[in-house]
């Protein structure tokens, strides 16, 4: 791969340097970025549609953060990839929201409201009208903005036409979760394993739950968008970074945030892709392998240490969270994924502890 933004000597590979960019760029813009949606998730007309577009900001912001961090590999185009990926995740957090407290249990409504994420990612795509099927739904345009805020900033990248197929895929496959994830309980698994049967040849090494969680994850897409941001991308380029980001980094990355939701999906009820191994020492070799798989896969990228920077950074984030240590079962596994910590996960943990406390 020839791609020159993620050369050894302009990407941090360092965990010191990485957390500078962070600190000085990404976190200032990604909060300047969040506030301009606040002003307008509060002027949405509907409260419910309101509370839930503010809901997704204030608890998940952290969402918004940790997918920005790729833009610190490329300063230069923060000014694109900082809005396109915090619009991006705001989609995905309102609607994953709005999909969760729904009183519909309609596939067609969660695949309306998913086109979205779809027209986000074709700069070319014409408006929907996503709520067509309750039409007393307003949000003020707020989707919409959401939209038209990720269609241009992603025209602005100078090789987004060559992503775009491997972005709409994920997209596609993200949305196929959300349909099935969330329509009548007693459907669920029933069209979550005939999905899985499409694809299970595809990736004989995973378990059908570890597959369902990586299309759950936005970080390959983000990782595309930085990959974006180069002239020189080739679509060969294109094509090795979502092999080697799906599917282990992107299920790595959602296994452990349904790890530490367990108690909170048993009592709403909600599916958790954590809670189909059969034991706890399955859950942690699984998961464990997981992390091997996914260290040596962005082992073949350019700065591969900078993607490893992101591994352990996951580990950290997901592992330091508040919810760890109210449940039993999950501190366990916890200590046993921390067991051995090599030095950078151990200083993204503090600085997850930390970034938190700043926000508390």
């Amino acid at each position: 791969m020839r791609l020159s933004i993620l050369s050894n000597s302009r990407v941090p590979q360092s965990p010191v340097k990485l957390m500078h960019r962070v600190y000085k760029y990404v976190l200032p813009e990604v909060e300047k970025e969040l506030r301009a949606l606040r002003v307008l998730a509060e002027a949405i007309p509907d409260p419910e549609l309101r509370i839930q577009a503010i809901s997704s900001m204030e608890l998940k912001k952290f969402h918004c953060q940790g997918g920005a961090v790729y833009a610190a590999a490329n300063l230069e185009m923060r000014h694109a990839l900082i809005p396109l990926i915090v619009a991006l995740q705001t989609i995905s957090d309102y609607l994953d929201n709005l999909c969760d407290r729904s009183t519909s249990m309609d596939g067609a409504d969660f695949r309306l409201l998913h086109q979205s994420m779809l027209d986000a990612v074709n700069p070319g795509a014409p408006l929907g009208n996503y709520y067509e099927l309750h039409q007393e739904h307003d949000d003020g345009g707020y989707l919409r903005h959401l939209v038209t805020t990720c269609q241009q900033h992603a025209a602005r990248l100078p090789s987004y036409g060559i992503v775009q197929p491997h972005v709409e895929k994920l997209v596609s496959l993200y949305a196929d979760l959300q349909v099935y994830k969330h329509i009548h309980k007693e459907l669920r698994e029933s069209e979550l394993f005939s999905w899985w049967e499409r694809h299970r040849s595809g990736f004989p090494e995973l378990h059908w739950n570890e597959f369902a969680a990586a299309t759950g994850s936005t970080l390959g897409m983000f990782m595309l968008f930085l990959g974006a941001s180069d002239r020189s991308l080739t679509p060969a380029d294109a094509e090795a970074i979502m092999r080697h980001y799906f599917p282990h980094v992107c299920a790595l990355h959602i296994l452990l945030d349904y790890l530490i939701d367990q108690a909170e999906d048993r009592a709403g009820g909600d599916l958790n892709f954590c809670s189909y191994y059969e034991n706890e020492s399955l859950l942690v070799e699984r998961i464990g392998w997981i992390v091997g798989k996914a260290r040596d896969d962005v082992k073949q990228l350019p700065a591969s240490g900078f993607h490893r920077l992101i591994i352990e950074g996951l580990l950290a984030l997901y592992l330091s969270d508040p919810k760890v240590r109210h449940q039993t079962d999950v501190r366990k596994v916890s200590q046993q994924l921390l067991k051995n910590s090599p030095l950078t996960r151990l200083f993204f943990l503090i600085n997850s502890i930390w970034i938190r406390k700043q926000q508390a």
